[in-house]
C-alpha cells in the first residue's frame, strides 16, 4: 500500500509515466488494475472509491494506491476520524462525538481506543517530524493527557508541513505521514 495524492487523474498519470516508486524496493510502479470498490464516508456524503493498484517492476509486489484523504481499512475518511480525535482531545465522550458526526457509537469508541493505545508513540513520532520540518519550532509541552498532546502535535506538524511545502488539509498530511496507519494496531511487542 502506498499513500498518494487525492487527484486520481494525476496519480494515474504519474503511475503511467513511471514516477511512483515501490515502498519496499524503490522499483518503478506500473499500472495493475484496481482494488475493490468501497464506500467511504466524508462527513455527510458517502463516496464510492476504487483505488488504483500497481505492481513493482523490481520485486513484483502489488500495491494499492490509497488517496491521502483515507486511512487504511477505514470506512470513514481521515477528516471524519480526525474530527472525532479533536473532539475527544477537547474532552468530549464517544457518544456526543458519534451524534455530532452521524457515526455509530461503537465505531467512534473503536477509533478513540485505537488511537489512545498508540497516542504516546504518535506523539513522539510527530514531535520528531515537527522539528524536522521546522527547526525553529518551540518545544512541545507535555501535559497530563497523552491523547490531547498527541492530537496537538499532529496539528503542529501539519502546520509546519504547510509552511514548508504549501497547503494540504491537516488530516491528509497525517494520513500521508503515517502511511495510512494512524489507527493500525501496534506491532506485537511494541510499547504504545
Amino acid at each position: 500500500m502506498l499513500i498518494v495524492g487525492t487527484d486520481l487523474l494525476k496519480v494515474d498519470q504519474a503511475l503511467v509515466r513511471g514516477e511512483l516508486r515501490c515502498p519496499g524496493c524503490a522499483g518503478e510502479l506500473r499500472p495493475w488494475s484496481h482494488a475493490s470498490s468501497r464506500g467511504v464516508r466524508f462527513s455527510d456524503v458517502t463516496v464510492v472509491v476504487c483505488p488504483r493498484r500497481s505492481r513493482c517492476s523490481g520485486c513484483r509486489r502489488t500495491h494499492v494506491l490509497l488517496p491521502s484523504s483515507m486511512l487504511l481499512r477505514r470506512a470513514d475518511a481521515g477528516v471524519v476520524i480526525g474530527e472525532a480525535l479533536e473532539l475527544k482531545a477537547r474532552g468530549a465522550g464517544h457518544r456526543p462525538i458519534a451524534r455530532a458526526l452521524g457515526v455509530p457509537e461503537s465505531t467512534v469508541r473503536g477509533w478513540l481506543r485505537r488511537f489512545g493505545a498508540r497516542a504516546g508513540a504518535w506523539r513522539a513520532v510527530f514531535t520528531t517530524l515537527l522539528h524536522a520540518l521546522d527547526s525553529m519550532a518551540a518545544p512541545v509541552t507535555v501535559r497530563a493527557c497523552v491523547f490531547a498532546d498527541a492530537v496537538e502535535v499532529l496539528a503542529l506538524a501539519s502546520a509546519a508541513a504547510t509552511r514548508r511545502f504549501g497547503p494540504r488539509p491537516p488530516w491528509q498530511f497525517v494520513s500521508f505521514a503515517t502511511s495510512g496507519l494512524l489507527l493500525a494496531p501496534a506491532p506485537a511487542g511494541a510499547a504504545g
